[in-house]
């Protein structure tokens, strides 16, 4: 019966992600706002039609594998010569960027929740990540220059094992009283690089085996091979102690350049493969952020909604603009202009993997989890809600579309 109860809840996320879908188009709102208010009215709070909580197992696998098959599909959008150009913004973004945006930030949730300075750094590392689920389709619908929209998807990739190791590295100081500068930077090395090179191997042997002249035995099925790739990718690289995220990623991007390796997909197989992971990443997407929805504890955001406003504000007002400053202002190759500065300053929201970051917390029962929690969930709302359905708009009034 827990078999046929979870395929019933599948379906209702389903139903309800199409219907909330048209309804985003009726109120010109983004999809993802609609499905996280499908899921608040669907959920516990709500009609509690949807209680994903009882399968742990099912949740955890939905999350994780709709993120990485979403972060693949961002993966496909990058150019390596457009990269190349702004390569050096993107690392200072998912790098020095979450940093300063985590200290920040927790320096003024410090002050407006009255809590020691450590938890509320370990809040700011929580929140500080951007959320690839929402820009990689965001950006996709936008006519904004490639540099710039590549520059914002590649940061949401790689900026989430930043955060994660922040994150742990601050949670580590609190339980256990330690922290190494030294460790944390050889960790956060070896989880991006650790990723790269898995997802590239893989990634080129996935694309070789549907695209080379000679040796595509796979050539008929690239849809199959890119779930196999993404799934296994990031199997072995969480194995392995590296960012799985990363190498999924990393795999989208040998797939999406694969003219670069001299391979080649015919076009009857592209379409096909095309028309399907479109597909599979609107019902992933759909997934994830109804059963975002049902996890929001309105009881919590009662309690601290006024300081995890003015927290979300200090998040988009002061901390991202700082943090995108000093990130890109000294790459002159990437040639920014002041109005692109701005639309990166701007654009920055937040989703699943602080959701996921929250929630561990909440688990582990760490102090002050409760107002993590809270803000959390507050500013994946808010950012959603505010900047995700303002990107568009802030675009055309920059004039940079």
């Amino acid at each position: 019966m827990e078999a046929v109860n979870l395929i019933g809840m599948f379906a209702a996320i389903i139903f309800a992600g199409l219907i909330f879908t048209k309804l985003s188009r009726i109120v010109n709102l983004p999809d993802v706002v609609m499905f996280i208010l499908a899921g608040i009215i669907l959920g516990p709070y709500g009609l509690n039609l949807i209680n994903i909580d009882k399968y742990p197992l099912g949740n955890e696998l939905i999350l994780t594998f709709g993120a990485a098959y979403i972060l693949y599909d961002g993966g496909r959008e990058i150019d390596f010569k457009v990269l190349r150009k702004v390569k050096w913004s993107v690392i200072s973004l998912a790098t020095i960027g979450v940093i300063i945006s985590a200290f920040l930030t927790g320096f003024f949730a410090m002050k407006i929740f009255k809590i020691d300075f450590i938890y509320a750094l370990l809040l700011g590392s929580v929140i500080s990540s951007t959320d690839p689920s929402v820009l990689v389709p965001l950006f996709k619908s936008l006519n904004v220059s490639d540099k710039l929209k590549q520059t914002i998807i590649s940061e949401s990739a790689f900026n989430d094992a930043a955060g994660a190791i922040i994150t742990f590295a601050v949670l580590n100081i609190i339980t256990k009283g330690t922290f190494s500068l030294g460790h944390s930077a050889f960790e956060l090395i070896k989880t991006s690089l650790g990723g790269i090179i898995i997802g590239a191997i893989i990634g080129y042997i996935a694309t070789f085996l549907v695209g080379h002249k000679k040796y595509a035995y796979f050539e008929e099925h690239p849809s199959e091979i890119a779930i196999a790739a993404v799934a296994g990718a990031y199997v072995i690289a969480t194995k392995l102690g590296v960012s799985g995220f990363m190498a999924v990623f990393v795999i989208g991007m040998i797939c999406g350049n694969k003219r670069m390796f001299d391979l080649y997909i015919p076009d009857e197989y592209y379409v096909t493969h095309t028309r399907f992971k479109e597909v599979t990443t609107l019902i992933l997407r759909m997934m994830i952020f109804i059963l975002l929805g049902t996890h929001i504890n309105f009881a919590l955001l009662l309690k601290y909604w006024k300081e995890a406003l003015l927290v979300v504000a200090v998040l988009i007002f002061i901390a991202r603009p700082v943090s995108v400053f000093f990130s890109i202002i000294f790459d002159k190759n990437a040639e920014w202009n002041f109005k692109e500065i701005i639309y990166m300053m701007w654009v920055r929201e937040t989703g699943v993997i602080p959701a996921a970051l929250s929630g561990m917390l909440l688990t582990m029962k760490v102090p002050h989890a409760d107002i993590i929690s809270a803000v959390t969930f507050a500013t994946i709302i808010i950012t959603l809600t505010l900047q995700a359905s303002s990107a568009k708009w802030l675009a055309k009034v920059l004039k940079i579309m």
